[in-house]
């Protein structure tokens, strides 16, 4: 029976949370088919790896605008939607999803991310409706600049998303059982992120003493483990490597952070082997926000060394020295991105993709939701 899939973006790879999508959808549509309906928005058309799929059916719905829209944000509202979310209501999207939703032969209706889980919350009455969370919102929020992120509306909301949801695939442990805390009656299952990693040829690290952070520099988070790298981890690794230098990756950058000539910004790039393959090692040094980077599944899958924080790590089943290195703090940070950058570490490297092949690969999520 193919399944359904309801995202309120056009389906296009430019963040961590379209690349869950495309894993999600890959996996879904390797089974008996898949329909992806999705509302356009932040772009025209789906990219072409969406579309090239094996067994996918895209279909769009229209967003309305002006009175219809501010209708249906202040209905959303009035079911207790914060207000970013309901914003992203569209009435259009949800009735195509019931439409499509009664097709013979219809298998599972899954909700991607909290705006459509909420859109569908009149179809998840009616019929089972699987929500599947990029995050558990309520656990880091409220380290982010969002003033409204404090209040409990947040975690009354998404209580409600986990209540009314037939099941909700969450992508770590920890948010596994953060969401089994806040809503304890929730069928949770967990779905981690996942990457094309048999796609992915790895590279061979260069001599040159360069990491690569790879991000979406738009989001919080990334920005301040941006800071975190040019405040305090790189002036202590300049003491022992004067020569290394950090190549940025990823769009949200409008200036460049640091005049340093060592730190270059190359911004969004189509390809990412380029980037990955001028590296020694790549970083992830996050200090807030949840889920799992999907990222740091990519560094892996690329066998490149990975150093992160516990944070980033979190969510993955990595270990320390074994399939990629942790620091906790800035001195710890700069001492091993010292020795990676220097000595280099090609067997972590080579690990992290086993890793990556036998956790975090598509087919490893086809067999885990077939």
């Amino acid at each position: 029976m193919s399944d359904l899939l309801v995202t309120t973006h056009t389906p296009i790879l430019r963040s961590g949370q379209t690349m869950r999508t495309y894993g999600i959808a890959r996996a879904l549509a390797a089974g008996a088919g898949l329909t992806l309906l999705y509302a356009r928005f932040e772009g025209d058309r789906p990219d072409e790896a969406f579309a090239s799929i094996p067994g996918i059916e895209l279909r769009e719905a229209l967003p309305s605008r002006g009175a219809a829209r501010l209708l249906a944000y202040g209905r959303a509202r009035l079911r207790g939607v914060p207000d970013g979310f309901a914003r992203g209501i569209s009435p259009e999207l949800a009735g195509e999803a019931e439409r499509l939703s009664a097709a013979p032969g219809r298998g599972r209706v899954i909700a991607d991310g909290p705006i459509a889980a909420a859109a569908l919350a009149g179809l998840a009455r009616r019929r089972p409706v699987v929500y599947n969370a990029h995050n558990l919102e309520s656990a880091f929020r409220h380290e982010l600049a969002d003033p409204g992120a404090a209040s409990g509306s947040l975690r009354r909301f998404e209580r409600g998303l986990l209540a009314r949801a037939s099941e909700s695939w969450m992508v770590s442990e920890r948010d596994l059982a953060a969401a089994a805390e806040l809503c304890p009656r929730a069928n949770l299952r967990y779905v981690p992120n996942v990457v094309d990693v048999v796609a992915i040829e790895p590279v061979t690290p260069p001599p040159d003493p360069q990491a690569v952070f790879v991000a979406n520099f738009a989001y919080e988070p990334n920005r301040t483990g941006l800071r975190f790298l040019l405040d305090e981890v790189f002036p202590l690794l300049w003491r022992q490597l004067p020569q290394a230098r950090l190549m940025l990756v990823g769009a949200g950058l409008e200036q460049p952070p640091s005049d340093d000539p060592r730190i270059r910004v190359a911004g969004f790039v189509e390809d990412l082997r380029a980037a990955y393959a001028s590296a020694r090692c790549a970083v992830v040094p996050l200090l807030q926000g949840g889920g799992t980077p999907l990222k740091f599944v990519e560094a892996l899958a690329y066998g490149l060394p990975v150093l992160a924080t516990p944070r980033a790590a979190a969510g993955l089943s990595v270990r320390d020295g074994v399939d990629c290195l942790l620091a906790g703090d800035a001195q710890e940070f700069a001492a091993k991105l010292t020795g990676v950058l220097r000595d280099g570490a090609p067997e972590i490297g080579a690990r992290g993709r086993r890793l990556a092949l036998d956790r975090y690969s598509v087919e490893a999520l086809t067999r885990l939701l077939a």
